[in-house]
């Protein structure tokens, strides 16, 4: 966590509203022959209120949002109780952008620089010269694994889809289609966000690959448009499976923006200042504002809860 002083407040019942967002889910397929396996989301109302809370504007907001929309469909194809995290770090004003995502549909993200905006913008939203060159790394979690599964490869073009192909292909030897997108309307709002991923499993023959290049180059339509003009997400995938039978599988997970941070792991945290710094701040009548740098969660101290702290960790010193 990173603490940041007089920046953020809430609203009132702004905090249960944020956090326990559901309703969209991740819908699974997989061809009758089993060598393709395919995902595909709805995720306009998580990444709309990934923007809401951390008030990002435009670029980082498309950059988070397709981010957390690859994250939550590369952990739909995971086990129960596992995890994956995507982290691209860039050489652009862009360097950092994250996101964090489990089977079960929980997902956050977060980006250095959410009031980031470009000299000048372009009819199209491209990520490539804010994020720049750099590195994509994608950590898979296990339940009782002592250390997770990373995985790094170089950025082919920032705009994270083809990166997470390009990683998908080079760590794991599976042939991809990812297609991720956030459409903003004229205010910079979210209005649109989703994505498909459709994966070749390693072994399969040259001519089913060679079907789905050939109705990747046919379906031209931007995912985001689809998703805004209330395609389903079966619709979403049918022009890249045109000549694959396939089948839908169970997923019946909610997805939810969610943070496991809590205003108490904040006042564990607010505890690593020291007494003397604690002590200087009720003496100043500071109240202490705290940004959770895994989701954007902002939370509001008062003085009572500072000189609470300030007292348990005076009470631990004298043991």
């Amino acid at each position: 966590m990173k603490i940041q002083v007089g920046q953020f407040k809430f609203k009132k019942g702004f905090e249960m509203d944020m956090m326990n967002t559901v309703g969209q889910r991740v819908h699974r397929f997989v061809s009758n022959d089993f060598a393709v396996r395919i995902a595909s989301v709805n995720a306009t109302e998580v990444v709309a209120r990934m923007q809401q809370l951390q008030q990002t504007r435009p670029l980082p907001t498309v950059a988070v949002g397709r981010a957390m929309v690859g994250a939550l469909l590369m952990a739909s194809q995971l086990k129960e109780g596992q995890e994956i995290g995507v982290l691209v770090q860039g050489e652009g004003p862009l360097s950092r952008v994250y996101a964090h995502a489990d089977f079960a549909g929980k997902v956050r993200g977060y980006v250095n620089v959410p009031q980031y905006e470009p000299p000048s913008y372009s009819a199209v939203l491209s990520l490539q010269e804010a994020i720049g060159g750099g590195m994509l790394t994608v950590v898979r979690h296990q339940p009782f694994q002592r250390q997770p599964y990373q995985g790094t490869v170089p950025l082919v073009s920032g705009e994270i889809g083809d990166d997470l192909a390009f990683y998908l292909h080079q760590s794991q030897q599976i042939r991809s289609v990812t297609s991720l997108g956030v459409f903003l309307d004229t205010y910079g709002r979210v209005e649109a966000a989703g994505g498909i991923i459709i994966e070749v499993m390693p072994g399969v023959e040259d001519h089913v690959i060679e079907k789905i290049e050939a109705n990747q180059k046919n379906a031209s339509r931007e995912i985001s448009k689809m998703i805004r003009e209330k395609k389903s997400p079966l619709e979403l995938v049918q022009p890249y499976l045109d000549g694959i039978a396939f089948t839908e599988i169970p997923h019946d997970y909610p997805i939810e923006y969610f943070c496991p941070c809590s205003a108490e792991r904040v006042k564990n945290a607010l505890s690593i200042l020291g007494l003397a710094e604690l002590d200087d701040m009720i003496a100043k009548q500071e109240q202490s504002h705290i940004t959770c740098q895994m989701c954007g969660r902002p939370y509001e101290l008062t003085l009572e809860d500072i000189q609470e702290v300030r007292n348990a960790l005076y009470k631990s010193s004298l043991h």
